[in-house]
């Protein structure tokens, strides 16, 4: 199916009509607020400019962010600030897990910056969280949402060891456009951590945008790389410039191309594919899983959306 014919006709300087956020708001997005400052907390809802934030925030759930919010990478399409990293919170993995309490989660998501000066590149604190939120919320699913440990597999194998339920590490776009797009990322290099914790039995997942200067075959082509991989969960989204000085949008991709894709994931074998344009990593990422968690793990009781 070609769709060259899908292509949304709106400027790149315009969001389509289609594309509209909840705005923040109300009292489960002001408690959620209350407990991210309190903790001394970092989002990627915040640091990455997140669209879905007003939405999740009032459901009461957070995608928290380790190892500070200053990143060692200089990704083009992030938000996150790039520089020279504070020193580590060693009190973070408690603070984490308390907020996950709080907060009532049954699936909880932990993402961090990159910490390239590091020497195990922030693995052991990785590891540090993930077995503070499981001793002091044994029933949560924890997804884990890595850099890439510059492709040092012992480095995941830490992470891999204190055993989260999901391990997502996002391609992000094309091969073609790794450089230009990651910068310091390589397509190789991602897909060869997705392996090795497939490898180890673990529930894989990663993500990709649209419209960062993609060709359609190339996207084929990567979906087709992720099946290949044995990958169990694929997101697909929009990009969405973070600032003027970001990389610029180079097409709006329809809601019809979405749901191409995500039929044409389903049909070479992956497992669940969550595709439209305000579609993120973390975006109801208890849904996008139940498959291989359960249906006891969906956030249907967050504690923060009643308050």
């Amino acid at each position: 199916m070609c769709v060259c014919s899908m292509q949304d006709p709106t400027p790149t300087t315009r969001k389509p009509t289609w594309l509209r956020a909840r705005l923040p708001g109300g009292p489960g997005y002001l408690a959620t607020r209350r407990l991210v400052e309190e903790n001394r907390l970092h989002t990627v809802c915040q640091s990455a400019q997140c669209p879905n934030l007003g939405e999740c925030w009032s459901r009461g759930t957070a995608t928290l962010m380790i190892l500070g919010n200053i990143c060692t990478r200089s990704c083009t399409f992030c938000a996150i600030t790039t520089g020279r990293p504070t020193e580590l919170d060693l009190g973070e993995p408690a603070r984490v897990a308390e907020a996950v309490a709080t907060m009532n989660l049954r699936h909880c998501v932990i993402t961090s910056v990159a910490r390239d000066e590091l020497a195990d590149g922030g693995a052991s604190v990785w590891a540090a969280t993930i077995r503070a939120i499981r001793h002091r919320n044994p029933g949560t699913a924890i997804e884990v949402l890595t850099p890439d440990f510059k492709g040092n597999l012992a480095h995941v194998d830490v992470v891999l060891d204190a055993k989260p339920d999901i391990f997502n590490h996002n391609l992000e776009t094309v091969e073609r456009l790794q450089k230009p797009v990651r910068v310091q990322a390589r397509y190789d290099r991602s897909r060869s951590v997705l392996r090795h914790a497939k490898s180890r039995g673990f529930v894989t997942k990663t993500g990709i945008m649209l419209g960062v200067g993609e060709e359609q075959h190339e996207i084929e082509q990567t979906i087709r790389d992720i099946a290949s991989d044995q990958t169990d969960i694929l997101t697909i989204g929009q990009y969405l410039q973070p600032t003027p000085q970001h990389l610029p949008i180079s097409r709006w991709a329809p809601p019809e191309e979405f749901l191409h894709w995500k039929n044409f994931g389903l049909s070479i074998g992956l497992g669940v594919v969550e595709s439209g344009a305000l579609v993120r990593s973390s975006y109801h990422a208890d849904e996008q899983s139940q498959k291989y968690t359960g249906v006891e793990h969906l956030n249907t009781a967050n504690a923060l959306a009643r308050a």
